[in-house]
């Protein structure tokens, strides 16, 4: 008789035990023994073992006991990410399975799915920033961070927004300047037609509109007018213009909201309106498609990510500011030096760094362009003109002089204004280079009559040759090469070797904490690959390695 003969007598029984084959138990009771010394989930459990989580604890009102801890919560979300792992079904499984996470567990029960997502989104939202922070003070205590330059570089992560669900700020406003249009006439046919006349009308404001649909509805009950519906029926003049006004009433509403919810943002989704639509560089269709994404922000320093954000905008530009008062109000530490791209160039941003005893190693963005040879042979450009300091004039290549004629002062989307000095030549007439130094395009006027003319920001132009003068140097040329390796290389670790291209959840808030446990993630992967090269104190890598 064969051993598992009592299955078919017990094939449906839901506790497979009370078949009762034989069987040995290989696995060792103590599970530790299976786990190699130097395998860095001792690492990870050892290091939030020493980081303050009381602000953690305090977001449950209880804790069952025969429960993980929110201690061994926070280790085994971390640890899931350095593995890779970011479903929460999938965690759960391998708590179930995985000996790693049944280590840091302690003897506990696994966590099902719903209480790992509760446990970022409601416990974690609430201090991942304190708890991010504990981290980097780790870091520092360890040594193995410079405190004195930053990496700040930026990437967009797409959101889990559902398709075609994009809102235009613009395609609304131009809707409902439509149904503005024709307000007029439905004061103009009730006044005509009916004797309503609503004071206050002409500014067609909301309340002017729901006050005359309530006077529009009186007529009708005064005068016992009976609407119709359904197919084959004909409406009445009253129940047209009544139906025409809950209708622009509703449309009003609507687009107000939208356009409430997109804020100074061009564009939003509507499963997702924290989400921005973006240009993303993952463009399978190779069309230029815009996708509702997110602009994550990273700081680095020594290859481990000290801060995170996250943003609405499509640019880094505007991003740089935030991020540095959102770091220091956190971590408490200011760093000397802070090494960005090109895309954070601005004049605002040098003042700002400047201001605050920041040395900025701001890329400019005309740094390539500056060197190409149709660039420096370009006599229209006002960097191949000579500039006279004394007279603050500019001479072109052929003698003629151009002098400030004013200043103009413009303001950008976060209210900083720049100055900005017009130059003009006065004797552009007949001059025989004018088709070289004249642009042809962006104006009407034909090329005799035009003259040439260009403005500077003076301020901006003096701090931008600062950080080149800085970025050119032995230690700049350093900084800006250890910027693409250790920035860019965070990124590459996280959407690169561990494959996160989309957040799993919805809102700043939530999506915060994700990009957050990435860098934890990385930090810790970091930690251990240097503990075990013996590379804990390498800072920078040198030009010559690198290169």
């Amino acid at each position: 008789m064969c051993k598992y003969s009592c299955m078919q007598n017990n094939n449906t029984q839901r506790d497979y035990t009370t078949w009762g084959e034989p069987y040995q138990l290989f696995l060792p009771l103590n599970l530790e023994v299976k786990i190699s010394n130097n395998d860095p989930v001792r690492l990870l459990r050892h290091f939030i073992g020493g980081m303050d989580l009381s602000e953690l604890y305090r977001t449950y009102s209880r804790k069952e006991k025969k429960q993980a801890s929110p201690r061994q919560m926070l280790a085994i979300v971390v640890y899931a990410n350095m593995n890779g792992i970011f479903s929460s079904r999938k965690i759960e499984t391998a708590c179930k399975r995985d000996i790693n996470f049944m280590y840091l567990l302690e003897g506990k029960p696994a966590p099902d799915h719903a209480t790992i997502a509760r446990f970022r989104s409601r416990h974690l939202a609430t201090c991942i920033k304190s708890i991010f922070a504990q981290m980097d003070t780790q870091l520092e205590k360890m040594g193995v961070l410079s405190l004195r330059q930053l990496f700040i570089d930026g990437t967009k992560i797409e959101s889990c927004a559902n398709k075609y669900t994009f809102v235009w700020k613009k395609s609304v406003t131009k809707q409902m300047a439509k149904v503005f249009e024709k307000i007029p006439k439905y004061f103009a046919d009730a006044e005509e037609n009916y004797d309503i006349k609503i004071s206050g009308a002409e500014k067609a404001k909301m309340r002017h509109l729901k006050r005359l649909y309530r006077k529009l509805k009186a007529y009708q009950l005064a005068n016992d007018i009976k609407f119709v519906h359904g197919s084959g029926k004909r409406k009445n003049a009253l129940q047209k213009l009544v139906e025409n006004l809950r209708v622009a009433i509703g449309r009003i509403k609507d687009y107000t909201k939208k356009l409430h919810i997109a804020g100074n943002r061009n564009s939003y989704s509507k499963t997702d309106k924290d989400a921005t639509f973006m240009r993303m560089k993952e463009d399978a269709m190779k069309n230029g498609q815009l996708k509702p994404a997110y602009n994550i922000q990273f700081g680095v320093d020594a290859q481990y990510v000290v801060w995170v954000t996250e943003g609405p905008q499509p640019n880094d530009t505007t991003t740089l500011i935030p991020f540095l008062r959102d770091f220091e109000a956190h971590f408490g530490k200011k760093y000397p030096c802070v090494v960005a791209d090109a895309g954070y160039e601005s004049e605002e941003n040098y003042q700002w760094l400047s201001d605050n005893e920041y040395l900025a190693y701001i890329k400019p963005t005309n740094y390539e362009t500056s060197k190409k040879r149709s660039v420096k042979k370009d006599i229209g450009r006002r960097e191949n003109m000579i500039y006279n300091a004394e007279e603050d004039s500019y001479i072109c290549a052929n003698g003629k002089k151009l002098t400030a004629v004013g200043v103009r002062n413009s303001k950008s989307k976060t209210g900083y204004i720049s100055e900005k000095t017009q130059y003009a030549c006065a004797d552009c007439q007949g001059c025989s280079l004018k088709e070289k130094c004249i642009r042809k395009v962006g104006s009407q006027k034909p090329l005799e009559e035009r003259f040439k003319r260009f403005e500077v920001a003076k301020k901006f132009l003096e701090q931008r040759e600062l950080s080149h003068q800085r970025l050119t140097s032995p230690n700049g040329v350093e900084l800006r090469i250890n910027r693409s390796i250790q920035a860019e290389g965070a990124f590459a670790q996280t959407k690169g070797n561990l494959s996160f291209r989309r957040f799993l959840s919805r809102g700043r808030q939530n999506i915060l904490v994700e990009a957050m446990l990435l860098a934890m993630a990385h930090n810790m992967t970091c930690l251990h690959n240097k503990i075990q090269n013996k590379r804990e104190n390498l800072y920078l890598f040198p030009v010559s390695i690198a290169a």
